[in-house]
């Protein structure tokens, strides 16, 4: 064993002689190889990021909302359909929610204007009072204790005074939130109470009756929609799913970079690295030894470059709040949200993302050697 460790140690050393002798060859493929491997590992560990981070926050979603259909368009749900499921076993709770839209002229910005939960007490609010998000601070100015002026679609101004900040650990769902009382919320957009509200929440006691208590509300409510927090965890899915692709097709002349540097290096080797061969074999070396030389100077380019683009990716998601990617993968047009993702690794992407890129590179390595260590010394070296 220790002679093998010994042996091995040995060819190391050689190869990385090797390839100081090709350095400036050797480098042009290091810094691509690195590139490549930052430009997909940033993509990757970005879309897996926020695809956890919209997780977490949407853990405390309900579990069922319930939406009226007018004519296939959501509609406003009156109070009775709020009556009629909120009995239904296995519902812990039931509420009406206000919520809405809004254009905001002044910022050319859309706002969400919503009504936070009754039993919400860090989020209670007067007439009068507003939160808002980080984004809607940064459109408009506004700061703790300012006011915030919005002009209704009924043409009515509306004076709010700001009463804080909300958190920016949820600015990725609160960017372009304003809340507001229930009272304001109805005279904003000109509502009274025998209108209902804009969509129900369910919260149910056991999650694997999700299903039965959808059916048994579907029978007392045929107009309604059901949208579960799955349905809303699978869209997230879906649209940063579509987006990562997006992005990765865009800089495809990255990854087309790299398979043309591996191409060459499986389409044969130069005549130098022939003749270093044929001499190796001339004085004795093995066609094992040979191949095992060249697959550690396969090995130590993967592995430097490999490690080098997932640690600059890394620090670039992380702590460089992906400023490269962040305008495609957020989406959002006017108010960008500002958050720093929670640094998280996931080894079966590095693993993917090490198979698709070090493997066919090692292999493309490997068999122009091969070809040309089973060859007669004084052949490859004529």
């Amino acid at each position: 064993m220790k002679s093998w460790i010994a042996r091995q140690r040995y060819l190391i050393d050689f190869t990385l002689s090797s390839l100081l002798r090709r350095k400036v060859r050797n480098l042009i493929l290091f810094a691509v190889y690195a590139v490549s491997i930052f430009v997909l590992g940033s993509v990757m560990l970005f879309s897996h990021a926020i695809r956890r981070e919209a997780a977490q926050i949407l853990a405390s979603a309900p579990e069922i909302t319930i939406q009226k259909l007018v004519m296939g368009r959501h509609d406003l749900i009156g109070q009775d359909y709020l009556d009629a499921v909120k009995n239904i076993r296995g519902v812990r709770r039931a509420e009406g929610r206000l919520w809405g839209y809004f254009y905001d002229q002044a910022s050319r910005a859309n706002y969400t204007l919503m009504v936070p939960p009754p039993d919400d007490a860090a989020r209670a609010l007067a007439p009068g009072e507003t939160m808002i998000g980080a984004g809607v601070a940064r459109a408009r100015g506004a700061s703790q204790g300012s006011f915030l002026f919005l002009l209704s679609p009924t043409g009515k101004m509306f004076k709010l005074k700001v009463k804080s900040i909300l958190d920016s650990a949820s600015e990725l769902v609160s960017a372009d939130l304003v809340l507001v009382s229930a009272e304001d919320f109805r005279r904003f957009y000109r509502l009274d109470s025998a209108r209902g509200f804009t969509d129900l929440a369910l919260k149910v006691r056991n999650s694997r009756e999700i299903d039965t208590i959808i059916e048994k509300a579907s029978l007392k409510l045929p107009d309604a929609r059901f949208i579960t927090r799955r349905d809303i965890l699978r869209t997230y899915e879906s649209i940063f799913s579509w987006r990562e692709g997006l992005l990765l097709a865009l800089l495809g002349a990255s990854i087309i970079a790299f398979a043309i540097f591996a191409f060459d290096k499986a389409s044969g080797l130069s005549a130098e690295e022939r003749r270093e061969i044929g001499i190796l074999k001339a004085v004795g070396w093995e066609t094992g030894d040979v191949l095992a030389m060249k697959f550690w100077e396969g090995a130590l380019i993967s592995l430097a470059a490999f490690l080098s683009g997932v640690v600059l990716a890394y620090a670039h998601v992380f702590f460089f709040d992906a400023g490269l990617l962040a305008p495609v993968l957020k989406g959002w047009s006017v108010i960008y949200p500002q958050f720093s993702l929670a640094p998280h690794l996931d080894g079966l992407q590095i693993a993917t993302l090490a198979f698709f890129t070090v493997v066919p590179f090692s292999a493309a390595t490997i068999i122009p050697i091969w070809k040309a260590a089973i060859t007669d010394p004084d052949m490859v070296m004529r």
